[in-house]
């Protein structure tokens, strides 16, 4: 077993398994850990991948379910607004399947993988090179590495280590996967629009028609997100019958919604996903943006291993992403205002007029989910002499 990496990933969910898949690939040596000993378990993402997202990354075979093109909007009142797309707008992700799958394809390409292991901490030896210490099931023990990546989640001990900027606004969200549900449905995502169960973001229920995600997000010190859960449950039986289908996973987590973090990258390494604050401040996704801040940093990483440490920095920068989330962030701040399910139904009955009915479209079926890093440095860097092929 192998105590010397050029990157030390900690982190399995799916912007670590997707970075440690690109490095791996590229030769550069990679050492992934987790504190879970398995991929599959305490997933704690919907799994709703955008078009934008399925378009332009691969996916394991029969990883995604069927396209779902149609979004049902639910005021507090029970009024509904059906939006319809003709494009293939959404697919749900089996995450284990895409987990497992990645961790495989990054081990068949030489990363080392270690579950059941906890990051502890970043030090110094003698000759000034970067330690990270463990602790696994041999105990307490330390690896020495070129760069460190923090993706270990929305409160990253990683960003916390190496001095980097860190999430300070979260929602709550928990959810529950079926399958079994009887009948045939139309594919749909379920939006429920109602402060009383989901205070600052929205209530869930994503169908495929194979499998049904329902779930409930807001802010922490306003609800109860079980009690929540349990509330809409029971307003979606006119939808389907959950009662009849069988649970087969329980998710639950935080979601930074502050936008991109200013500093997400210093000489000894960088963060990614979550820790990044990689989640649109509006619809809280954050898939789309673990998959190209993945790819952006593995990119930068393998020109620095291959040139200098020192240029990490301004390899892999949040400049430019973090201001086209500014108007984000206020609608962010708009509704975390608003806790009224009066004006909220008020909004609702904006949103079905035909001005604003384009709004809503625009919002659910844009492509602007997570702007694209800029990525011309490093096609310099990589052009340059001695950089990266």
């Amino acid at each position: 077993m192998m105590n010397r990496f050029d990157v030390t990933i900690v982190g399995a969910g799916l912007a670590g398994l997707q970075c440690a898949r690109l490095l791996a690939a590229e030769g550069v040596s990679v050492l992934l850990v987790d504190r879970k000993d398995d991929v599959r378990k305490a997933v704690r993402t919907t799994g709703i991948f955008v078009r934008k997202s399925f378009e332009e990354f691969s996916f394991p075979a029969d990883s995604l379910g069927p396209v779902v093109r149609r979004v049902v909007l639910h005021s507090p009142k029970g009024r509904t607004q059906t939006l319809e797309s003709a494009a293939p707008e959404f697919r749900i992700g089996r995450m284990e399947k895409i987990y497992t799958d990645m961790l495989r394809e990054a081990i068949a390409d030489g990363a080392e993988w270690r579950p059941s292991t906890s990051f502890f901490g970043i030090d110094r030896d003698a000759k000034g090179e970067t330690i990270v210490w463990l602790r696994g099931p041999r105990g307490l023990e330390q690896v020495t590495t070129r760069f460190v990546v923090g993706a270990d989640g929305a409160r990253s001990k990683v960003a916390a280590a190496l001095g980097l900027s860190r999430n300070e606004e979260f929602i709550v969200g928990v959810e529950e996967v079926l399958q079994g549900v009887p009948g045939t449905r139309t594919p749909a995502l379920h939006c429920f629009l109602d402060p009383r169960i989901a205070p600052g973001y929205i209530g869930w229920l994503a169908d495929d028609g194979q499998e049904i995600h329902i779930g409930v997000g807001g802010y922490g010190d306003s609800f109860d997100p079980r009690a929540a859960l349990i509330e809409l449950r029971g307003r979606v039986g006119d939808i389907c019958d959950l009662e009849s289908g069988s649970i087969i996973e329980r998710r639950g987590g935080l979601i930074p919604v502050g936008g991109m973090l200013p500093r997400i990258s210093c000489e000894r390494g960088l963060l990614i996903g979550d820790a990044a604050g990689a989640v649109s401040p509006l619809t809280a996704g954050g898939l789309d943006g673990a998959m190209r801040l993945s790819r952006f940093a593995a990119e930068a990483l393998v020109i620095a291993v291959k040139r200098s440490s020192s240029e990490l920095p301004s390899l892999y920068t949040s400049r430019g992403i973090g201001t086209r989330f500014i108007s984000r962030r206020w609608m962010r701040r708009a509704i975390a205002a608003v806790r009224s399910p009066l004006l909220i139904e008020l909004g609702c009955a904006f949103l079905r007029t035909r001005p604003l009915c384009g709004l809503a479209q625009h919002v659910f079926f844009g492509r602007g989910s997570f702007p694209e890093p800029d990525r011309r440095p490093l096609h310099e860097w990589s052009s340059a002499p001695g950089g990266a092929a």
